[in-house]
């Protein structure tokens, strides 16, 4: 093992120690190895109010309406997430921009400095410099997203002021569960007893709600404690207190949003209906229904498991009369759902342009070919850089959809902005 760089600057010198400590492809559920440096360091409490967001969609986005409403309200918050898409600095925002080098130096130092010989894992430290970094930055309010399930992860060693879980499907079914009622067990794992609870999965399971009865959480849960309707162009949210009308559609699944609000409303701070109607069209986040370009038409979606390709093919339909062609490049990990994730394109009429990801996890693109209906319009494409040229040069009336994984749309926008679009 390589000695760690305590008088480096460099993040780099860092993760590339960290991640030979531990490789990033390696998981490792449990919270005794992070509980004890944690307790070391005085990690378990972070500063001010403290939202734990677990799920297996939606909890980027849930985090980031959360995040600009609270700004807008005068707020300084903290948002923790993972994976990130083109910097490590992304896991990190404080007040809506990327921490720096510098500071996730400060934070890995700290934690380096009282782990002695506990063996942490890639994300097990790197949360706890993020931890350390809050702790010293002390923002009125820590949203921290959950790295994988909810009971185990190394993120559920916090006492949260309130507990969210977003959405549940089939996903990490070799850690968490092959079953929904499984999954939400381990993810309602982040809930507390006595502690506020916002459930915004629309079929949430059996296990989840019992969670949250035995525990006796205050608890909102979607279609029974708060609701929402979509209009043609905007939409409503209402619970037993409050409602807002002739909301403007954000860029983002407006389900999420509406469970930010329930979140907000049992904290206490909801914002004004003149902050929603300013803040709703700013709302956005990197790789979830991304415009990269106009022209030519470029949509990027980190949808890679039935539940996010199932929207993200409500959206395409929703786009389809714009275009007389649509495309779609798809890049997966080969331990998700393959089959069924594809299967919410089909009968689509779509050109599909399927990619071999690298690495032990990457699916190769004969794989997801192998799931396809014969009669789909099927290229398998060897490197991402061979498209570039048919995309540049593509005309008006068609759509390049890019998704599959963060892998596969990370990777794009490295190229494409590489070659200078």
């Amino acid at each position: 093992m390589s000695h760690p760089p305590l008088q480096s600057q460099s993040l780099n010198d860092w993760l590339f120690y960290i991640e030979q400590s531990h490789p990033i492809e390696k998981i490792e559920l449990g919270l005794a190895r992070v509980q004890q440096v944690a307790a070391r360091a005085d990690l378990q409490q972070l500063p001010g109010i403290v939202v734990l967001i677990a799920g297996t969609n939606g909890k980027g986005t849930t985090a980031r309406t959360l995040e600009l409403l609270l700004q807008a309200q005068g707020f300084s918050v903290g948002v923790y997430s993972s994976p990130h898409l083109i910097r490590f600095n992304e896991r990190l925002r404080l007040n809506g921009q990327d921490v720096d080098d510098a500071t996730w130096v400060q934070g890995m130092q700290a934690v380096e400095a009282v782990r002695g010989e506990v063996p942490l894992t890639y994300f097990e430290f790197t949360t706890l410099a993020a931890f350390a970094v809050l702790k010293q930055q002390q923002p009125d309010v820590c949203l921290i997203e959950v790295g994988l399930g909810g009971r185990l992860d190394a993120t559920n060693i916090i006492t949260p002021t309130i507990s969210v879980i977003t959405t549940i499907d089939l996903d990490h079914q070799d850690w968490l569960g092959h079953d929904r009622e499984t999954i939400g067990r381990e993810k309602a794992g982040v809930f507390r007893a006595n502690t506020p609870v916002v459930i915004g999965d629309l079929a949430a399971p059996q296990s989840v709600c019992l969670a949250a009865d035995t525990l006796k959480c205050q608890t909102m849960q979607i279609g029974v404690q708060y609701q929402y309707a979509i209009d043609s162009d905007s939409w409503s949210w209402s619970s037993g207190c409050h409602r807002f009308d002739n909301l403007p559609r954000p860029h983002v699944p407006v389900q999420n949003v509406a469970t930010a609000l329930a979140c907000l409303e049992l904290l206490q701070k909801l914002p004004s209906a003149a902050q929603l109607q300013q803040s709703l069209p700013q709302l956005a986040l990197a790789g979830r229904m991304q415009w990269l370009s106009q022209s030519p038409a470029v949509l990027l979606d980190v949808a890679h498991n039935p539940q996010s390709a199932q929207y993200l093919s409500e959206q395409l339909q929703l786009l389809q009369r714009n275009y007389r062609q649509i495309h779609l490049i798809a890049g997966m990990l080969k331990d998700k759902d393959i089959a069924q994730a594809l299967s919410c394109f089909k009968g689509s009429n779509y050109q599909w342009h399927l990619l071999s990801l690298p690495g032990v996890r990457g699916a190769p693109a004969e794989l997801l070919a192998s799931q396809l209906p014969a009669s789909e319009q099927v290229a398998l494409v060897s490197q991402l850089p061979q498209l570039l040229d048919a995309i540049k040069a593509s005309t008006a009336d068609q759509l390049w959809v890019v998704f599959g994984s963060f892998v596969t749309v990370s990777e794009f926008i490295q190229l494409w902005t590489q070659d200078g679009k």
